[in-house]
């Protein structure tokens, strides 16, 4: 979480081209027929799941360039194409990596995978140094009115924390728990360092707690096994995010007036940890890795666009994202082990019985919804009324195996990323959270306002000028989010380097990643009003006269805030 700042001041702009906030907004109106062509195709078993790296994701970025082609929407890819080549590289890292931790004037060494353990994915060779501050469990979770950071200034310290559920908290949060060393990073730390955990009945534990670094893997038989794949390489520096044992831990909280074992000990009941002062403990993060590239996948990314009308603006530009991957061929069909798995956040729900035999994830909310839902709006916009600020259409591709197509789109932007004013992701908006008809009206909106306000409060207008506006919940931009949407979707390749966001999701069902997510269970009626509030806003957005401001303040803590940001 960025951290928050005061919200008294926000610059708006009333852009007269535009419909004021309540008009009702004559934009295009979708067609259902249409998407529903595109989706019955995108979806069907012949595409076989559409999973990164397959022949039948090759056929969908094909039929979605085509379509692009037929509708007037010009290429942006590659050499005049409609595609963006993706590599992803396979990586071996070789590690001379270490730690030195200062404590009462004495200093103690500890080298990658002998006591500490760094992740495979390192970064880029780097010395980090700061003063170690204990932050309990490491959690801010706002359910449980509990956070760690509470009274505290991270600016260059580094987070130690130990266990892994904070009181009251349950497996059902293990996403929040997976999070904290970026939210030790976004409350200023420049490192983490968290428990290894000791595994039942054993002694000294060798694996990565959760929330931290992967454990480093043990010697591969083969010499080219890949360690971690990257779409946007290795060269950039990352804060540190490693693991200790016991002897570290023992030796950082020397002269604390706590001992590790009591620590643990509390930690592994999930009681109340005290307030440890570390006094002048110190650590220095020496990060040298080397990595061998062993091997080098490609696919692709479909990107179009559409040019503004504006000579001053129409080399910035609103980009709009889906990505057209999917999750391929399920492992098994018609299992117990298939039909029993619930939803956690759909209570009481399990996955619906498949038909016999099926073993293809069609995909057809996730995101064949966003995906047809970005063709139409592309079309919409080179048929229609264009915006004074030109238009980036980008069909991600793996984003299902790790963001693959955006995070290379970061790194090597069709565009430069100081010219891309907002970024607007579009992933599962077909049907309802839960299949729950009280939803009918409802679209999650994520991260609108971490980064701007004003893109936030430029969205609410949009929608208010809609002939009939939705209703935006913001309960999933919640840090306390339990599926930590925020993180899992492509807008969020964007905002890690600056780009204002918005996210678009119509919520989880009972059908996400299952062979049963199919054409027949789309609300195709809702996906049209939702491409209009897309629309909408990058027509707002595309038609100021500068980049909605960029004021950092974080989400709104608490779920079920609405409206507008004063």
């Amino acid at each position: 979480m960025i951290a928050p700042v005061t919200r008294r001041w926000l610059i708006a702009v009333v852009v007269l081209s535009l419909p004021l906030a309540g008009s009702a907004q004559r934009g295009p109106q979708f067609s259902q027929d249409e998407m529903k062509r595109w989706l019955t195709y995108l979806a069907s078993d012949e595409l076989e799941g559409r999973q990164v790296f397959t022949e039948g994701l090759g056929l969908a970025a094909t039929y979605i360039a085509d379509r692009l082609k037929e509708s007037g929407v010009a290429p942006a890819g590659d050499n005049g194409t409609y595609f963006q080549t993706v590599k992803v590289l396979g990586m071996r890292t070789r590690s001379a990596s270490k730690v030195t931790v200062t404590v009462g004037g004495q200093s103690r060494t500890f080298v990658d995978g002998q006591g500490v353990t760094f992740p495979r994915n390192q970064g880029a060779k780097q010395t980090v140094s700061g003063r170690l501050e204990f932050v309990g469990y490491g959690h801010t979770f706002a359910p449980l009115k509990h956070d760690d950071y509470a009274g505290r200034d991270m600016k260059g310290r580094v987070a130690l924390y130990v266990g892994t559920l904070a009181p009251g908290m349950t497996t059902a949060h293990n996403r929040v728990t997976t999070a904290r060393s970026r939210l030790a990073t976004e409350m200023g730390a420049v490192g983490a360092v968290g428990q290894t955990p000791i595994p039942t009945g054993r002694g000294r534990g060798a694996g990565p707690a959760a929330g931290t670094a992967a454990a480093a893997p043990a010697p591969a038989a083969n010499p080219q096994a890949v360690d971690f794949q990257t779409a946007q390489g290795v060269d950039s520096p990352v804060a540190p995010q490693i693991t200790a044992g016991e002897e570290f831990f023992e030796f950082v909280l020397a002269g604390s007036g706590h001992s590790y074992a009591d620590l643990r000990a509390l930690a592994a009941k999930q009681q109340p940890l005290p307030r440890v002062d570390l006094k002048d403990a110190s650590i220095t993060f020496v990060v040298d890795a080397n990595y061998d590239v062993v091997q080098t996948r490609l696919t692709r990314n479909v990107v179009a666009r559409v040019e503004g009308t504006d000579a001053r603006l129409r080399s910035s530009y609103v980009v709009l994202g889906a990505h057209y991957d999917h999750v391929g061929y399920q492992q098994f069909a018609g299992t117990a082990a298939a039909t029993a798995v619930a939803i956690a956040s759909c209570a009481g729900q399990t996955r619906p019985t498949p038909r016999p035999g099926d073993l293809i994830n069609n995909g057809a909310d996730d995101d064949g919804s966003g995906t047809v839902a970005l063709m139409a709006i592309a079309k919409a916009f080179a048929n229609g009324a264009r915006p004074k600020r030109s238009l980036l259409f980008v069909w991600h591709t793996g984003e299902e195996a790790g963001l693959f197509g955006s995070r290379y789109m970061a790194a090597n932007p069709a565009v430069p990323l100081d010219q891309m004013a907002a970024q607007l992701n579009i992933d599962m908006i077909g049907r309802n959270r839960c299949d729950d008809p009280a939803e009918a009206n409802t679209v999650y909106v994520v991260g609108s306002d971490r980064i701007s306000s004003e893109l936030h409060n430029l969205n609410e207008d949009a929608n208010a000028s809609l002939r009939a506006p939705l209703t935006l919940n913001y309960e999933l931009n919640d840090p306390s989010d339990l599926e930590s949407i925020y993180t899992r979707s492509d807008h969020y390749s964007y905002a890690s380097r600056g780009v204002p966001i918005v996210f678009y999701h119509t919520g989880l069902h009972r059908d996400y990643h299952f062979v049963t997510d199919e054409v027949d269970k789309i609300e195709f009626a809702k996906l049209a009003r939702i491409a209009e509030l897309v629309h909408a806003t990058a027509t707002r957005v595309g038609n100021l006269d500068r980049p909605p401001v960029r004021d950092n303040a974080g989400p709104r803590v608490g779920k079920g805030q609405t409206g507008k940001i004063d």
